[in-house]
Parts: structure tokens; C-alpha cells; sequence
């Protein structure tokens, strides 16, 4: 079977495409962002503000 013209792919292949569209590098360009560019990044703002006062609480 030709993998790459089949839809079915092993777990550790979907783990693999995972991986590497994490490296991915994606810029942010504020001049080309939309409304719903500036709402997504609010929300992670929001959410790194969480996640960080969740790990100082712990120490």
C-alpha cells in the first residue's frame, strides 16, 4: 500500500504529521489580522496569564 496517497495512517504516522506541523513556523502580522485574529490572541493571552498563575501556585 502507497502511504502517501492513502487516507489511512498509522497512529505513530499521526504523530509524526503532529509533530511537525508543531514546528511549523507561523508569524503574526498585526497589519493583516482580523477580528477574529485579535480575539484568538487575546485568549491566549488570557490563557498563558492562567496556566502561569497555576504554576506559581504550586511552588
Amino acid at each position: 500500500m502507497d502511504r502517501e496517497n492513502s487516507d489511512i495512517f498509522s497512529k505513530t504516522e499521526k504523530q509524526k504529521m503532529l509533530y511537525e506541523a508543531k514546528l511549523e513556523d507561523v508569524q503574526f502580522t498585526a497589519a493583516e489580522a482580523d477580528q477574529d485574529d485579535l480575539e484568538a490572541l487575546d485568549r491566549v493571552q488570557e490563557a498563558d496569564k492562567r496556566q502561569l498563575n497555576e504554576i506559581m501556585k504550586k511552588k
